[in-house]
């Protein structure tokens, strides 16, 4: 069975979680999220190596969305959250707990 969703982390300097959850609604997405509070372990060599200021104070954003919507809602982050940011996902192979159950919901047919 193909991956219906896939889990977005984006992994931003404190404080800016609420900038990528401004950004994510804006793709028309009625999506939450989850932040964790994190801590950058970057070294000295690595900062002047990519020529950036390493924040030691991160939060990761966690959201599950529909494969079909993940390149939107990636492309929103990019776009729009500001600072330094870094967005992948992951596909996820089973989801419970969901409102709509998984086996319910099918991707979009391709014309």
């Amino acid at each position: 069975m193909e991956n219906l969703y896939e889990l977005i982390f984006c992994i931003v300097d404190a404080g800016f979680s609420d900038s990528v959850m401004t950004a994510v609604r804006e793709t028309d997405s009625r999506i939450g999220g989850t932040v964790l509070n994190a801590r950058g372990t970057a070294r000295e060599e690595a900062e002047k190596l990519f020529n950036i200021s390493i924040q030691p104070e991160k939060e990761i954003v966690m959201i599950l969305v529909k494969k079909d919507i993940k390149e939107d809602i990636l492309h929103a982050i990019y776009r729009k959250v500001p600072g330094q940011r870094i967005a992948f996902s992951m596909p996820v192979d089973d989801v419970v707990g969901l409102s709509t159950p998984v086996a319910s919901i099918q991707p979009k047919p391709e014309e």
